[in-house]
């Protein structure tokens, strides 16, 4: 299977740099045996990027465009609404430090699911909530926890959940200033994400890997949870 970010027309173009600002590992490098990859969507990708680095396991993260029409499209074009892209994380990991469970619970617990084309104050197409997936197992194991979801958000009193689920959707990066942009010096401290305060149990499939203390650093009754947290990843021990 060709990586995320190559179409089957050619591939997308990119400024994006070599390597990840804070994880120092390469941004496009080919996905190793043990590693895998898959893309999320949860408001602006400035704050959701660094809810995922921060992740034991999380191999590297890096922000772009997915879901859309135009090939390799700017950021201008995609906030014109017009691709049809929505704001994304490219997330890879590393399968025997992280299961696919870990990175859904953070993806359901960082935002709303329920809004549709919106995250708090962001409106646009470019802001719905968005999973795109890679493997039929990955896939299904999306579905899965979206149905569980559901059940956990309508017992508080929320809506039906709006999360687009795909497979093989074509990653495009974004610019360079966009990668890793709240660990950057001079960054405004800016997240769209509004979450639920609802946690995400066991599913179907599920195997979850992270223990209790690494949940503990995400503490969704504050506000802005990630933009108060260190850039750092969470230390495990």
């Amino acid at each position: 299977m060709l990586p995320s970010w190559l179409s089957p027309r050619g591939g997308a173009e990119s400024s994006a740099p070599a390597t990840h600002a804070v994880l120092g590992t390469p941004l496009k490098a080919p996905l190793m045996a043990d590693q895998e990859e898959a893309i999320f969507a949860c408001g602006c990708f400035w704050g959701a990027e660094k809810g995922f680095w921060r992740l034991p396991g999380v191999v590297s993260t890096a922000v772009g465009y997915a879901g859309g029409q135009t090939e390799n499209p700017s950021y201008n074009e995609v906030c014109s609404g017009r691709t049809g892209h929505t704001e994304v994380v490219r997330v890879v990991w590393s399968r025997p430090a992280l299961d696919f469970s870990d990175l859904l619970k953070l993806f359901w617990e960082c935002h709303d699911p329920t809004q549709g084309n919106r995250q708090g104050n962001d409106t646009g197409s470019q802001y719905r909530s968005a999973i795109y997936t890679f493997n039929p197992e990955h896939l299904q194991l999306a579905l899965a926890s979206r149905d569980a979801y559901q059940v956990a958000l309508s017992a508080k009193g929320y809506g039906a959940i709006t999360t687009e689920i795909l497979a093989d959707q074509t990653f495009y990066f974004a610019e360079d200033y966009h990668q890793q942009y709240l660990a950057k010096p001079g960054s405004r401290p800016y997240c769209s994400a509004m979450p639920t305060q609802t946690l995400l149990g066991d599913f179907e499939g599920s195997n979850y890997k992270l223990p209790k203390q690494v949940w503990d650093k995400y503490d969704w009754s504050i506000s802005h949870c990630v933009l108060r947290s260190d850039n750092s990843p969470i230390a495990l021990g």
